[in-house]
């Protein structure tokens, strides 16, 4: 009778060629097929809501909105439904087949230039993927202003449409899509796989999503009634007999007392095997049962008010989306209007991954949403590299969905959402800097990203500079920030002093550190390799200079007549520093004075623009370096001498009196390479080092060489 409705229509060309190319697609990730339904049957729950703000009317015919999904593994079909605006014979005329959307060419254009199938739904072409999983596809489908109809589809170039009165399982209103699956995905019928689909793709869809489950449950009940009747026919016939013998028992004469109370005690006996054999008339059986499991527990938090949402439902919306087993340090939840609209959630872990910093590792922990469907989680433009760490989930209203992957990675929208995480990242980053102890464990976990974020990210490098925490020679065990050094500054002093190292002990009995202490100038420690990249692009904080203590033409605010003394140092060992370059040769490209030391004869210093002594250490060490451009960028050292130093004026005297002297020539040579270790610097010939050691330990113990 259904048949004889039938109406036949050739799809459109364009469409035809579409579902060519998903029925013969050699493609392993097919779970993408329901999260384009279920997406398609939140849109129509979307529209009948809308339209019922206009006319109440309109959900007169169904009051409850919600998807269901019944899989049924005898028939090898998988059913959605929903309770949505439905279609007319029209719409499943024109929607499913013969009119192509603008998207349907744009995606077999992405597709020819490489794009993933996966991207189907933001072509608004979705529902044919599920010819990824089924040969054929029936959709039944009620709207308000029509009939129930039913569209059905092998999708050999054709599909039919017919009226659908007869159904037994009439439509109240909305569309259900049954899919008759291939051999190969009969694994979509089973309740997990459908379960880990929904959580991944489908988690915070604005509506119920029930699965229809069947469970076996093991129940105790009574043996079968055959075998309790004759049972029970034995049991009288006993009682029967029994009391047949008391009565005759009973009527006799001569029977004592002790007989009767026999008889009692068998009759009592009787009854408790009785009881016993009735306990264990009991049997347990398997027993199926129906039921309805609601899988999307958890709702879209991002969406609420922030002062609706409790502290627990926040810890536990972090672990299901970070698989992390401890609570978060820090949240921001947010919403943005205007021009651009969504809403977002970010969190910042107590501690950093393990593989932060992998290579391999996944660039961003952020979850796209587009209308709470989720479309991907490694959008690589939606957050910067140095901001890994943050996880959370952003759910924009305005993200087109008619762009390939590749178009979306250059979405303008996407560069405004990137703007404002960031901002709301920073934001977040300052509230942890409000409590100090919580902000010294994130600063632990994460000041390498910080750093790397001063290092890459030009625009935000100034409010980046405010969450940076270094020790000092004036802060103790405890850590000083940029803006508390600034205050801390005299008033004379147009710099901020630093110092790069490998440690912290290191540093603080540097040579370098000397004058500045003397002049109670502070001088903030950098001993984290990335330090000497960040510090290499932040250059001034506050409108104040950053200077490195190692490096050439350190400016100490000298007074004038500490300049004219300078001076006057300059011309006096002049020939000393001349002789000393020709001591050493090309190992240095000049000799000083300098009044940068107190207590150390010498130092070595790099020029202002080269790599400074901790940058070439850093740069030696990498497994991969460009020998090329270590020799371009390799320090151009200049040995300053300190003329205060006992040991200075001494071998100037020397020099004087014999310029010849060849031990004074071993003493040069002991001095550079000394102020060597001291500047930061590696030995490049330890074993000649070693061996002036050596003779000055045998000059000690008055050992003479024959």
């Amino acid at each position: 009778m259904a048949t004889e409705n039938n109406e036949t229509f050739q799809f459109n060309a364009d469409i035809a060629q579409l579902m060519s190319l998903i029925i013969n697609a050699v493609y392993s990730n097919k779970d993408i097929f329901l999260r384009e339904l279920i997406s398609n049957a939140s849109d129509a729950l979307d529209k009948i809501r809308y339209r019922s703000l206009t006319n109440a009317e309109a959900m007169d015919t169904e009051k409850e909105l919600k998807i269901e999904i019944v899989p049924n593994i005898e028939n090898g079909t998988l059913t959605i439904s929903d309770t949505g605006i439905g279609m007319t014979k029209e719409d499943l005329i024109n929607n499913l087949g013969t009119i192509a959307r603008s998207g349907t060419k744009q995606f077999m254009e992405a597709i020819a230039a490489g794009a993933d199938i996966s991207m189907i739904g933001q072509f608004g072409v979705g529902f044919y993927s599920a010819y990824l999983v089924c040969d054929k596809v029936v959709v039944y489908s009620k709207h308000n202003d029509d009939e129930q109809h039913c569209w059905e589809s092998s999708a050999g170039g054709t599909f039919t449409v017919r009226e659908d009165p007869a159904n037994p399982e009439k439509l109240t209103r909305g569309t259900k899509i049954v899919l008759y699956m291939k051999e190969d995905c009969k694994e979509y019928l089973e309740e997990k796989k459908i379960k880990d689909i929904v959580k991944k793709h489908s988690e915070f869809v604005a509506f119920p999503i029930s699965l229809f489950t069947i469970k076996e449950e093991e129940k105790e009940v009574d043996a079968s009634s055959d075998e309790d009747e004759d049972e029970d026919d034995e049991d009288q016939d006993k009682e029967k007999a029994e009391k047949e013998d008391g009565d005759k028992d009973a009527d006799e004469d001569g029977e004592d007392k002790n007989e009767d109370e026999d008889e009692d005690k068998d009759k009592t006996t009787i009854e408790t095997v009785d009881e016993k054999k009735k306990e264990k008339k009991k049997k347990k059986i398997k027993e199926k049962k129906e039921e309805w499991e609601l899988l999307n527990k958890q709702k879209p938090i991002w969406m609420r008010k922030p002062d609706e949402v409790t502290k627990e439902e926040y810890a536990a919306f972090y672990k299901s989306i970070s698989n992390d087993w401890e609570e978060h340090m820090a949240l921001k939840h947010f919403a943005v209007e205007g021009q651009l609209e969504f809403s977002g959630l970010l969190f910042v872990p107590k501690r950093a991954p393990f593989d932060l910093f992998e290579p391999k590792k996944s660039r961003n922990n952020i979850k796209l949403y587009v209308r709470r469907v989720f479309i991907m989680d490694d959008c690589k433009d939606l957050i910067p590299e140095y901001l890994s760490f943050v996880k959370g989930v952003v759910d924009s209203e305005d993200l087109p969905l008619n762009i390939s992957r590749e178009s979306l990675q250059q979405n303008k929208i996407l560069k405004l959402i990137q703007k404002n995480l960031v901002k709301k990242s920073i934001e977040m980053f300052n509230e942890i800097a409000e409590n100090k102890e919580d902000y010294k464990k994130f600063y632990e976990a994460f000041h390498k990203n910080l750093k790397l974020g001063i290092h890459e990210d030009s625009k935000n490098r100034k409010k980046l500079s405010e969450l940076l925490r270094y020790h000092s020679t004036k802060s103790g065990d405890e850590v000083t920030s940029l803006r508390e050094y600034v205050e801390r500054m005299k008033e004379s002093q147009e710099l901020i002093y630093y110092i790069t190292g490998e440690s912290r002990a290191t540093v603080e009995s540097s040579p370098f550190l000397e004058a500045l202490k003397k002049r109670d100038l502070e001088v903030l420690f950098l001993v984290d390799p990335i330090d000497e990249y960040a510090i290499q692009q932040l250059k001034e904080y506050d409108g104040k200079k950053l200077a490195c203590v190692t490096k050439e033409g350190l400016d100490l605010g000298l007074t004038e007549e500490e300049k004219k003394q300078q001076e006057e140092e300059k011309a006096a060992f002049e020939e000393l520093c001349k002789k000393v370059k020709e001591i050493l040769g090309d190992k240095v490209e000049k000799v000083v004075t300098s009044d940068r030391m107190v207590e150390s004869p010498c130092s070595l210093v790099t020029g202002e623009f080269g790599w400074s002594a901790n940058m070439e250490r850093i740069m030696k060490a990498q497994a991969l370096r460009d020998n090329s451009m270590t020799q371009y960028m390799k320090s151009k050292k200049t040995l300053e001498l300190n003329p205060k130093h006992p040991i200075i004026s001494t071998l100037k005297d020397r020099f004087t009196a014999d310029s010849g002297d060849k031990t004074i020539k071993d003493l040069v040579w002991l001095l550079y390479e000394t102020s060597l270790l001291t500047s930061g610097f590696t030995l490049e010939e330890p074993v000649k080092f070693s061996g002036r050691i050596h003779k000055l330990i045998k000059l000690g113990l008055a050992i003479y060489d024959d």
